[in-house]
């Protein structure tokens, strides 16, 4: 009798430890469900308070219906601005620091890029005359910006990005830093204008601060080489994003935008590109747009090439599967915009 009782006293006490082990275990994953959903709660109300309604625009004038990422080839427009106090201009009369235009395609996981200078001679459809295309955003905001760049390339510009510095900075720091080839030694300023950024020539590991440096400078090349710079920048951003050890900081990542970015993206089609990060790292091909500097006029200009333009646009129009009836692209231009031209081809 006694060895039963000892017996049900030990059965007893390993079906409390296992009661209590299930009780804590239960107990662990309802938190870590709550923090899950606390977190996305968070992240969809910094989506929610970055996205905006640009008035009279509800849908790119050159498509025939709203576009959706995860089906649709699409074109983003990235526009960085500085709205610093120390500029006094706010975020809807400063000029565009950095214009990007990037288009996407599904079904080759690629995307081309192209950095815009910023004292490109272009028509401004907001004003009805020729300026800098950086005065776009000065002289109407983001619309105005928009829709020169729509007119330049005659492509639908479906969703845009505008940054100030903070969120460009916060971004690279949420990623943990990205990896950038520096062509040459650097003493720059820093987002407080402060001259604190120092950067070897070659390969280095930058933080938000550093990367920003490196993406504005242009005191020891020229503004196309600044562009290329800045498309670089952005093309390790992606990469770093898109990569299997940022999938659990893509929270952080919108989070770290905030207040320092405004789009015309809703929280789902944010998610949406993301799961199409996801599939890999997507193939970037940088293109250059072809010009001359011009002074004649006792202000710099940069007058762009129409024959580059046009390539340009053929390029852009062939990756977003806009031109069907095209037979091919010139391969007339730098190697870069050739190398870009022999796939549109492809996929036509």
């Amino acid at each position: 009798m006694k060895k039963r009782s000892i017996s049900k006293k030990r059965s007893s006490k390993a079906s409390l430890i296992i009661k209590v082990t299930l009780l804590l275990a239960a107990s662990l994953v309802i938190c870590v469900v709550a923090y899950g959903v606390y977190l996305t709660k968070q992240v969809e109300h910094a989506a929610n308070s970055a996205h905006e309604v640009l008035e009279g625009r509800e849908a790119p004038p050159l498509r025939e219906a709203k576009v959706e990422p995860i089906h649709d080839n699409v074109s983003i427009l990235f526009v960085g601005v500085d709205d610093s106090d120390k500029r006094e201009q706010g975020s809807d009369n400063s000029r565009s620091d950095a214009l990007i235009l990037a288009t996407l395609n599904n079904k080759t996981n690629s995307v081309k890029m192209l950095s815009i200078p910023r004292d490109s001679y272009v028509y401004i459809p907001g004003v009805g005359f020729k300026d800098k295309i950086t005065h776009a955003h000065a002289f109407g905001g983001t619309l105005t910006t928009i829709e020169t760049v729509e007119e330049l390339f005659d492509i639908p510009i479906d969703y845009y990005v505008r940054m100030n510095f903070n969120a460009f900075i916060d971004v690279v720091d949420a990623l943990g830093g990205i990896e950038v080839e520096v062509p040459y030694a650097l003493h720059e300023l820093d987002e407080f204008d402060k001259y604190t950024i120092n950067l070897e020539s070659g390969l280095q590991h930058l933080n938000g601060s550093e990367a920003l440096a490196l993406a504005r400078t242009r005191k020891l090349d020229s503004d196309i080489e600044r562009g290329k710079r800045q498309q670089e920048i952005l093309s390790a951003i992606i990469k770093k994003t898109a990569s299997v050890e940022s999938i659990t900081k893509y929270d952080d990542v919108i989070k770290a935008l905030g207040d320092n970015m405004k789009t015309d993206m809703t929280f789902a089609e944010m998610k949406s590109f993301l799961s199409y990060l996801t599939q890999g790292v997507p193939r970037i091909d940088s293109l250059t747009l072809d010009g001359q500097d011009d002074t004649s006029t006792g202000i710099y200009y940069y007058q762009l090439e129409q024959s580059s333009v046009r390539e340009i646009q053929e390029i852009f129009k062939n990756h977003l599967e806009l031109n069907e009836s095209s037979s091919s692209l010139t391969n007339s231009t730098t190697g870069t915009n050739s190398a870009a031209s022999d796939e549109t081809s492809e996929i036509k």
